[in-house]
């Protein structure tokens, strides 16, 4: 049994007001809020000390659990020997380390780390570097970018731009220019109740061939896409489509760019889900499981041709005009490597393999439950759409979420009426089971 770890303070705040939470409807929280105070395991704990299992992995991000003993133990060792080092001209051993680790993770030969502090940073660090490869390789004109519909890179500038998630792009006017954007791969009447990927839909991916044929090959640099689309509630790609994308970005000399921020680390049960699809990218974006959560860090591993050619004219002239203060900060390398050693340590990536076919049964057991309109089952990710209220559009999903952390002890995330959820990857079968009974509850109170 979890219990709650000692915490300094078990009060909630007085005053709520001048926190403007992000994606967060911030009257309704401030009215009846949701206050986690600690974490342990598979568990947060409110102020008053109660237990709530964790079916989203925080933010898709806690893959090893909460807390866990070494990476805690790792964060304190750095902060008390090296608490900055600028990665600008000066470099720090840990740096070196996590990203030779990294590499070795990664397939092919995507071999060189980028590191940045979250996922939005790194896909605008890929697009960047989309940029100027092809300019280094006197492709000057290869300027747009391909996103797709439904997808999600971030809130930069950039990865809002390339993203497909209407309420993230309304507000902000028209972002960047020369931005395409591919069909969604979700088809309710081909894929309804898919347990990992769907038979139909590979033939989708010749919509690139339609754009390049559009825009002209020579104008695009780069296809981003999500090997699993997570945010908006967890869309696998059909069986093939992923490989024929990548056909299609080599005739035409187009950059493929895989956002793994939420695929990446397990998930998928494997380092990243290129492997588990047989698919090298030119680039992969990272985030969220590299250190579990614990502390902000990003970044983009490329495959050895599009960091060689950088490496050209004078040694001493800077190759890449960019990077951020807490690039390879040196609290989140000591993190990432105390991570990678507990995925290896626990064989966390093949645990997650394991459970896989118990996790699909088990989500696929609330088919049938009344307003359930389809679910969506791959690794260790579950998406569940719930039926609209014909009044108000979001407000089921909204009440399930709410309903989950006040009345039945459960985290999840939702979008719009969907359910979507990706326990740590140290679930057991037991809380498997209490995941999926408090969601059928939730799902019934709500009908």
């Amino acid at each position: 049994m979890a219990l709650a770890p000692k915490i300094a303070s078990t009060s909630v705040p007085n005053d709520l007001e001048p926190f403007w939470m992000p994606f967060t409807s911030n009257r309704a929280f401030k009215a009846r809020p949701r206050m986690v105070a600690s974490a342990k395991g598979m568990h947060y704990f409110t102020p008053e000390g109660r237990k709530i299992i964790d079916a989203s992995a925080g933010l898709w991000c806690t893959n090893a659990g909460h807390n866990r003993d070494s990476i805690v133990a790792a964060i304190q060792k750095q902060a008390a020997e090296l608490d900055f080092s600028p990665t600008f001209q000066f470099g720090h051993p840990k740096a070196f380390e996590l990203a030779s680790r990294i590499a070795a993770l990664a397939p092919g030969d995507l071999d060189h780390v980028f590191f940045c502090n979250s996922g939005s940073e790194a896909d605008d660090t890929a697009m960047k570097i989309a940029l100027a490869y092809h300019k280094a390789k006197g492709n000057a004109s290869r300027v747009r970018f391909i996103g797709r519909e439904r997808g999600y890179h971030g809130v930069g500038f950039g990865g809002t731009s390339i993203g497909g998630m209407v309420a993230n792009r309304k507000q902000f006017g028209t972002l960047l220019p020369g931005v395409d954007h591919l069909q969604s791969t979700y088809n309710r009447a081909e894929q309804a109740f898919s347990v990992g990927e769907p038979e139909w839909g590979e033939h989708l991916a010749d919509e690139l061939d339609r754009l390049v044929a559009l825009h002209d090959a020579s104008t695009i640099a780069a296809v981003f896409v999500e090997p699993v689309a997570g945010s908006t509630a967890v869309l696998p790609p059909p069986k093939g489509y992923l490989k024929r994308l990548r056909q299609i970005c080599d005739k035409h000399g187009i950059l493929l760019v895989f956002d793994e921020v939420i695929t990446g680390y397990g998930r998928l049960g494997h380092a990243f889900a290129a492997e588990r699809y047989g698919v090298v990218p030119d680039l992969i974006c990272f985030a969220k499981g590299i250190t579990s959560g614990s502390v902000p860090m990003g970044g983009v591993i490329a495959r050895k041709g599009i960091y060689d050619a950088f490496m050209n004219g004078p040694e001493h002239v800077i190759e890449l005009f960019h990077g951020y203060t807490y690039s390879a900060h040196p609290l989140a390398c000591a993190a990432g490597l105390a991570t990678l050693d507990l995925y290896r340590d626990e064989n966390l990536f093949e645990r997650a393999r394991k459970l896989e076919p118990v996790w699909a049964d088990a989500v696929m057991s609330l088919k049938g439950l009344p307003g359930v309109l389809d679910i969506r089952v791959v690794g260790l990710m579950a998406g569940i759409d719930l039926a609209s209220k014909p009044d108000a559009v979001g407000k089921r999903g909204y009440d399930a979420m709410e309903s989950g952390f006040h009345d039945h002890g459960i985290m999840f995330r939702t979008s719009g009426d969907a359910i979507a959820m990706s326990p740590p990857l140290i679930v057991t079968e037991e809380q498997i089971d209490e995941i999926i009974s408090k969601v059928a509850a939730i799902i019934k109170q709500g009908a």
